[in-house]
C-alpha cells in the first residue's frame, strides 16, 4: 500500500518511489565502482601480458648469446689444444757458447754484440733446416650434422619426434652413478622409448611398429624390443644389438632364406645413433657426470634437410627388406629353375643301361 504525504511546498510525493530510487542510486554506485575495478584489472593484466612478452624475447636473445659463447668457447679450445701441442714439439734454441760482452771498451763489446748476433742467427736457420715445421694434428671431432626439430617455449623438443621411419616418443632419464648405462660413444637412459616400422615377426612381407624400449635393469640396463602384432612376445636382450640380431634371425626363420645379415646394429635399429637423438641426450641433465663418455660435436643442419638414414639398408629399413626378399625368393626361383627334372634324369638312366646291357 502505498501512502501520500505532502512536502513544504505543497507537493505530494509517492513514498515507494523515493525509497525505490534511493536503491537504485546506492546499487549503481557499485556498479560504477566494480567497472572501475575492472578496468583497471584489464589494463593491469595487458601490462602483465606485455611485460612477460617482454621477459619471452629476452631469454630467445639469451640463449642466442649463450649458444654463440658456447661455440665459441670450442673454438677456443681446439686453438689452444693444437697450440699446446706446437708448443710440446718445438724444439728450444741452443743458448750454449755464448758469453756476456765485456765492459774494456765500446768497440770491443759491439763488435761482440754483432759476432754474438750472427752466431745466434746462423743457430737459428741451422735448427730451422734440421727441425721442419710441426703439423697441426687435428684433434677436433669432425661434427656431426643434426636435423632441426620443433621446441616449445621453453627450450625443449616436443614429442614425438618423427625422424624418417624412426619416431621417439621419450628420452628418458640419465644414470650416471652406473658405468653400464652409458659407453665412450652413446648414452642408454633409463625410459627411452622410439617405435620404427619394420617387416612383420611372422610375415615379414607386412608392416608392423616396434617399440623399442630401454628399462632399468640393476647394474646394467635392460633394452627390448616389442611388436604390436604379438605385445606378449618381447624380445629381451642386454644390449640393442642383442636384440636387433634375434629380431633378424626371426625375419631369416619366417622367410626361410637369410635375407638380411644377422649382426644387427641395434643403436640404429633403436636410434640411439642418430644425430639428433644424440645431441638431445647428451644436453640432458646428467650427463656430464659419465664418466666414460666421450662429448661429441654437433652442428645444425642449414639447408634443414635430414641426415640421411640408411636407406638401403634391409636390415633398418621396411622397403629395402622387401626388395631383398623378392630378390631372394627370384634367385630361388631361377637355381630350382635350372636344377635338371625327373624325367631328364629318368632317361638318362635309362639310355646309361641300354648301353651297358649292349
Amino acid at each position: 500500500m502505498a501512502y501520500v504525504f505532502s512536502d513544504g511546498y505543497g507537493y505530494l510525493q509517492n513514498s515507494s518511489g523515493v525509497l525505490g530510487s534511493a536503491v537504485n542510486i546506492k546499487y549503481k554506485k557499485k556498479y560504477n565502482k566494480i567497472k572501475r575495478i575492472i578496468k583497471d584489472l584489464v589494463f593491469e593484466n595487458a601490462a602483465l601480458c606485455d611485460q612477460v612478452s617482454q621477459m619471452q624475447e629476452k631469454i630467445l636473445i639469451v640463449k642466442e648469446e649463450r649458444r654463440f659463447l658456447l661455440k665459441k668457447l670450442y673454438h677456443l679450445q681446439a686453438i689452444a689444444e693444437t697450440d699446446n701441442q706446437l708448443q710440446i714439439h718445438t724444439p728450444k734454441l741452443p743458448t750454449a757458447g755464448l758469453s756476456p760482452p765485456s765492459a774494456t771498451s765500446d768497440t770491443s763489446s759491439s763488435a761482440k754484440k754483432t759476432s754474438t748476433k750472427k752466431r745466434v742467427t746462423s743457430e737459428i736457420l741451422e735448427t730451422i733446416k734440421m727441425n721442419p715445421k710441426v703439423k697441426k694434428s687435428n684433434t677436433t671431432k669432425t661434427k656431426k650434422i643434426v636435423h632441426p626439430i620443433p621446441l616449445d617455449i621453453t627450450g625443449r623438443p616436443v614429442f614425438p619426434i618423427v625422424l624418417g621411419g624412426l619416431t621417439v616418443h621419450s628420452l628418458g632419464e640419465v644414470v650416471s652413478d652406473r658405468p653400464d648405462y652409458h659407453s665412450e660413444d652413446l648414452i642408454f637412459p633409463v625410459g627411452y622409448c622410439s617405435t620404427r616400422v619394420y617387416g612383420s615377426l611372422k610375415n615379414p612381407e607386412r608392416k608392423c611398429v616396434y617399440t623399442c624400449k630401454i628399462v632399468d635393469g640393476g647394474t646394467a640396463p635392460s633394452f627390448e624390443i616389442v611388436a604390436d602384432s604379438d605385445l606378449d612376445a618381447p624380445l629381451v636382450g642386454n644390449s640393442a644389438r642383442e636384440c636387433h640380431s634375434m629380431l633378424l634371425r626371426h625375419i631369416n626363420r619366417a622367410v626361410g632364406v637369410e635375407v638380411v645379415n644377422t649382426k644387427g646394429r641395434g643403436p640404429e635399429f633403436f636410434g640411439l645413433s642418430h644425430p639428433t637423438i644424440q645431441n638431445l641426450i647428451q644436453s640432458s641433465p646428467g650427463t656430464r657426470k659419465c664418466s666414460l663418455y666421450k662429448w661429441s660435436r654437433f652442428e645444425v643442419s642449414r639447408s634443414g634437410g635430414e641426415p640421411l638414414m640408411e636407406e638401403n639398408d634391409p636390415s633398418l629399413n621396411f622397403d629395402a627388406l622387401q626388395r631383398s626378399i623378392a630378390f631372394s625368393k627370384s634367385h630361388m626361383v631361377s637355381v630350382i629353375k635350372d636344377e635338371p627334372s625327373e624325367q631328364l634324369l629318368s632317361s638318362s638312366s635309362a639310355t646309361l643301361r641300354d648301353l651297358l646291357m649292349s
